[in-house]
C-alpha cells in the first residue's frame, strides 16, 4: 500500500513533478502549461506519494454561487485504489456552500460522480482539438 497524502498546498510542485498526466487526450499540455492549470485555478486537491503529484482535483469559481470541476486525474499506476474518490470528496467539501457545483465527463464515468450525489444533466462544449495545448 503506497503513502498518499492531500494537500491543496502547491509548495514543492514543479513542472517536472507532472509527469505522466492527460492519458488519452487528444492534445497533451505540456507540464509548464499543467503547473499553471494548477496555479490558477480556485480551488485544487492533490494526492502526492511521498513528493510526487500521483493526483489531482481542480475547480474554479465565481467565488460567489458557481463552481464548475474541470479535472480530476490521477496516474495510471494509482488508478483503483480510492484516490479519485478520496479527491473528489476533499474538493465537494470545499465547495459545499456554492448552490450549483457542475462538471463534464464522458457518458462511462458518470456513475462514479453519482456516488457523490451528483446527477446526470446534458451539457455543451467546445473541444479545440486543432490547438496545440502549449
Amino acid at each position: 500500500m503506497k503513502n498518499i497524502t492531500y494537500t491543496s498546498s502547491l509548495d514543492g510542485v514543479s513542472s517536472s513533478s507532472l509527469e505522466g498526466f492527460f492519458v488519452g487526450w487528444e492534445s497533451v499540455p505540456s507540464q509548464e502549461t499543467h503547473l499553471k492549470v494548477l496555479q490558477n485555478r480556485d480551488c485544487v486537491v492533490l494526492a502526492c506519494d511521498n513528493d510526487k503529484v500521483v493526483g489531482y482535483v481542480t475547480a474554479i469559481t465565481d467565488k460567489t454561487l458557481s463552481a464548475y470541476i474541470p479535472l480530476l486525474e490521477v496516474l495510471p499506476e494509482y488508478q483503483k485504489q480510492g484516490i479519485g474518490k478520496e479527491l473528489v470528496k476533499r474538493i465537494l467539501e470545499v465547495l459545499k456552500e456554492f448552490y450549483m457545483i457542475d462538471l463534464l465527463c464522458d457518458t462511462d464515468l458518470q456513475a462514479f460522480y453519482e456516488q457523490f450525489g451528483m446527477k446526470r444533466t446534458q451539457g455543451m462544449c467546445i473541444r479545440n482539438y486543432s490547438k496545440q495545448a502549449e
